[in-house]
């Protein structure tokens, strides 16, 4: 929550991004005044058969249900984790168990948002307990700016490439499915 996931969305996406914002009533948890409750929703348009759909879930386990929902036909993520968050890496590392069968049949990318605000820990502190956690996955992790459409295209880009990558090798379980 609070890592900019609709921010993110709306940054990349070539239509109006699809929001289901409401009331936030977790302000411990991050003060603002909006949360996403199930999805956003935006697409890039890459020909006029073919569209990358892109889906921003809530991080809060009360809508784990949506997770489930979406994770089932994706081929990727991109984890954004909010690096001024109480405990990032440990959110982090909760994330990538929880999407551990997305990473199994596709890909994951690790993108720290907000450590312009929280500058620690660093890309090296997460990718030492990433390691330690998940040893063998390759797993790219940096910081990025959710607002920023370029750092998302990169995001996106390096989601991509760590999937074509990890197929070519043969470490993918199931090819088929859509990115998230």
């Amino acid at each position: 929550m609070g890592a900019g996931k609709t921010t993110a969305i709306a940054s990349l996406s070539d239509i109006p991004v699809v929001r289901t914002e409401a009331a936030n009533t977790d302000r411990e948890t991050a003060d603002k005044l909006t949360t996403t409750v199930a999805l956003d929703y935006g697409e890039i348009t890459l020909s006029p058969d073919e569209k990358v759909r892109l889906y921003g879930i809530p991080g809060q386990r009360r809508f784990d249900f949506m997770w489930a929902i979406l994770k089932e036909r994706a081929k990727g993520m991109v984890l954004l984790i909010n690096n001024d968050a109480p405990d990032p890496i440990d959110a982090m590392l909760t994330f990538l168990d929880d999407f551990a069968d997305l990473y199994d049949r596709g890909g994951v990318v690790v993108a720290i948002s907000r450590s312009d605000i929280a500058p620690s820990p660093t890309v090296a502190d997460f990718a030492e307990a990433a390691s330690i956690a998940h040893p063998g996955k390759i797993l790219p992790i940096f910081t990025i700016d959710a607002r920023d459409a370029g750092h998302m295209r990169m995001a996106l880009m390096t989601l991509v490439m760590n999937i074509e990558m990890r197929a070519d090798y043969g470490s993918i379980q199931t090819p088929e499915a859509t990115l998230l």
